[in-house]
């Protein structure tokens, strides 16, 4: 809670993409704090408002899991199907067993 006279530092946003691009990187929360000289739990909720809304941090480029439906290619569909087949047809030859 904030105390009467309190004053607020106000990074800039450049500033904020830069930290989270760096923990995005690998480095720690508290060493970046430590390094930069802003609070821990600063750095803490920057990254987690970068993983609930990533859409206010564009200046970060990262790509994890899976590829969404809508970046498929026909390529990738093919292959899918390919492996489904080869699925299909392993759990009929385990059937055929029982």
């Amino acid at each position: 809670m904030a105390s009467k006279g309190q004053k607020f530092i106000k990074y800039t946003d450049e500033f904020v993409n830069e930290i989270v691009n760096q923990m995005n990187n690998g480095i720690t929360a508290y060493k970046l704090a430590k390094s930069n000289n802003i609070p821990l739990y600063t750095v803490k909720n920057w990254k987690r408002r970068y993983i609930n809304h990533p859409e206010l941090y564009p200046n970060i480029a990262t790509k994890r899991g899976r590829k969404k439906e809508s970046e498929l290619t026909k390529e990738d569909w093919q292959e899918r199907y390919e492996i489904l087949k080869k699925y299909w047809a392993f759990l009929k030859v385990q059937r055929e067993k029982k």
